[in-house]
């Protein structure tokens, strides 16, 4: 029996239809774009605690220039 998967956005992102989602499902990270939510990446919690704290740090705001 599987159960259903809760994908949560940012408060940041609105209502708009472009935002990153998130997800836990069996022990695993799910990652999906909410205007392709047929493409989904997986990763460990321990990864995704590592690239958040990066986030934080901003060790990825060159991108968004």
């Amino acid at each position: 029996m599987s159960r259903e998967i809760r994908w949560q956005k940012s408060s940041f992102s609105g209502n708009g239809p472009q935002c990153v989602e998130v997800a836990e499902h069996s022990g695993e990270i799910l990652i999906r774009e909410s205007d392709a939510p047929d493409t989904v990446t997986t990763t460990s919690p321990t990864k995704f605690a590592a690239f958040i704290k990066g986030v934080k740090a901003g060790e990825f705001d060159h991108f968004a220039l």
